[in-house]
């Protein structure tokens, strides 16, 4: 099985950080792509970042690579997921929304829609699902672009808000970003059946 990640946005992407711009998601989101990418090795799982660069890779470019592995390797053999930050406003004001969420195309496959369910429900018993009510056995749709033009089985991670300030603080801490790498290396190994 190959674990691809997916670290969302770009430098050059207009907005995308927290209203005081101390976090930058498309910086933030590769660092947590390091640390669940060293995570997956030390397990011995084959885990790679599609994007490298710091500028932003299109969309079409990004599901292009994903979609060149499942070639490779079979696309029942690989697994993507595309780790971001959530953000309930339009960046210029702090919010309340607070919390995690795991995200799956519409109408997508058992496999994504089973490794969705295990991060929500491991982000749930972490503790960071914030100040929402969100269902234990429940994970959300959208038509999001590398959700849905990547062959694999693949989950959409919104790693808490951006434009929360106790949500920010948890981010940009040593804590906050151990704490959200081992749930995605937890949730990608319990979906494999890897301890």
């Amino acid at each position: 099985m190959v674990i691809l990640l997916d670290n969302g946005h770009g430098v050059d992407t207009a907005g995308k950080r927290s209203p005081d711009g101390r976090l930058r998601e498309y910086k933030w989101a590769r660092e947590l792509a390091v640390l669940v990418e060293r995570g997956l090795r030390a397990k011995g799982l084959d885990a790679r970042r599609i994007v490298t660069e710091d500028k932003d890779i299109s969309l079409s470019e990004r599901c292009r690579r994903v979609n060149a592995v499942c070639g490779q390797y079979g696309k029942g053999n690989v697994l993507l997921v595309s780790i971001h930050n959530n953000a309930a406003g339009d960046g210029s004001r702090w919010m309340s929304a607070r919390g995690f969420t795991a995200w799956v195309y519409t109408g997508a496959g058992k496999a994504a829609r089973e490794l969705a369910l295990i991060f929500q429900t491991l982000s749930g018993t972490m503790g960071l699902n914030g100040n929402r009510s969100i269902p234990a056995r429940m994970y959300f749709e959208a038509g999001f672009y590398i959700l849905k033009h990547t062959a694999c089985a693949a989950v959409l991670t919104e790693n808490l808000f951006q434009d929360n300030r106790e949500d920010v603080e948890f981010l940009l801490s040593d804590a906050g970003k151990a704490a959200l790498s081992r749930l995605h290396v937890d949730a990608i190994c319990k979906y494999l059946g890897v301890k």
